[in-house]
């Protein structure tokens, strides 16, 4: 009850959740879309997030078993593909019980399917390391291990997939270069291939290949830094708000929260909303860090406390407790926050605790 009777919640628009699948969809309409819901749906919930793209997604994408599990529970039948594969040999009987679709990154992954024997039939994919070196074989490693795991009963078709470093930015030559990487480590092998993310399904057609792996966009953030583009038509999927709880005016001089970082240049009005840290908004979001206050937008105004946050008031003198506060999402870019904390809308999303309950809608209301 608690958490029912503060102002705190996080919005979930399902309508926002199915338009950016069908902006990504139309984007790469030569490919097929593998939504990457891993993470608890980004913060948005899982189930809920595989449940409203279940009668449209093609295939879902997670980390692991425990993800996967889920989804399979909610009553998906489209493949799920685990990014991060098997993490035990153990796993293995269930993979092919389940038709999931584990990432082989690994030679202690190949050998683990070579000594499990015989199984249900099983689709898997080949991560190929096209420069990013995080996980995936090495180019020249690629057609041996895809010899080595063909020769292996119960295996069926195996796919081809990569990750893309810098997508992010338009104008890196990094993207390219992996591409080729990519294409010549596959050449010649039969299977379906995939490497575009987010911002290689809105921004590198050569990459859309088979399959696209969207994640971040899905929930309606931009995957690009370079902000002086037109953005995506993309709409928040999250609206995390709250709402005054208190407003007064300051003297000029006046000292704003712990260790006075910030003081009142003037005599102003300053309000007081009921979230913080501990609902997960950024700790170390400076002031002047941008949010709403019935739609006007003003600034972060000290350091965030752990329930509580301190609001500029003089863009919207009018406004009394229980005005609404927006942090990000409706009208407020997650990413334009998430700048300004010198952090990223993946993590903004992935920190909203349980004490910010999700109200799920069909739209958010428009600002």
């Amino acid at each position: 009850m608690r958490g029912e009777a503060r102002p705190t919640r996080a919005r979930i628009s399902l309508d926002a959740l199915r338009h950016n699948y069908r902006v990504l969809r139309a984007s790469a309409s030569d490919a097929r879309v593998m939504a990457v819901i891993k993470g608890d749906g980004y913060g948005h919930g899982l189930e809920r997030v595989a449940r409203t793209l279940m009668p449209e997604a093609e295939c879902f994408a997670v980390s692991g078993v425990d993800e996967a599990r889920p989804i399979r529970a909610a009553g998906a039948t489209q493949p799920v593909v685990l990014l991060g594969g098997f993490f035990s040999a153990d796993e293995i009987p269930l993979h092919a019980r389940e038709a999931f679709q584990p990432v082989i990154h690994s030679h202690w992954q190949v050998e683990a399917l070579a000594a499990a024997g015989h199984h249900e039939p099983l689709d898997i994919w080949i991560k190929v390391d096209s420069g990013m070196h995080r996980l995936g074989f090495l180019p020249d490693e690629v057609a041996g291990v895809h010899r080595r795991l063909s020769a292996l009963p119960g295996i069926r078709e195996i796919g081809f997939l990569t990750h893309l470093a810098e997508a992010d930015d338009r104008d890196s030559p990094r993207t390219p270069e992996q591409l080729r990487t990519f294409e010549q480590a596959c050449a010649g092998l039969p299977g379906p291939r995939s490497a575009a993310n987010s911002a290689g399904t809105l921004g590198w057609p050569a990459a859309h290949c088979d399959w696209v792996r969207p994640g971040i966009s899905l929930y309606g953030a931009t995957p690009f830094v370079d902000q002086g583009r037109a953005r995506p038509d993309l709409r928040p999927v999250m609206t995390l708000e709250s709402g005054l709880i208190s407003v007064k005016q300051l003297p000029a001089g006046a000292p704003i929260g712990y260790g006075s970082t910030w003081r009142c240049p003037e005599a102003m009005p300053v309000g007081v909303a009921a979230i913080g840290y501990g609902d997960g908004y950024p700790r170390h979001a400076p002031s002047g860090t941008p949010l709403l206050v019935d739609g006007v937008e003003t600034q972060l105004l000290g350091r965030v406390s752990m329930d509580l946050i301190t609001v500029d008031l003089r863009p919207c003198p009018q406004a009394r407790p229980g005005a609404r506060v927006v942090l990000w999402g409706d009208g407020l870019p997650a990413e334009t926050v998430a700048d300004r904390a010198g952090t990223i809308a993946y993590e903004l999303f992935c920190q909203v605790t349980p004490r910010a309950p999700r109200q799920v809608v069909e739209s958010q209301p428009r600002t």
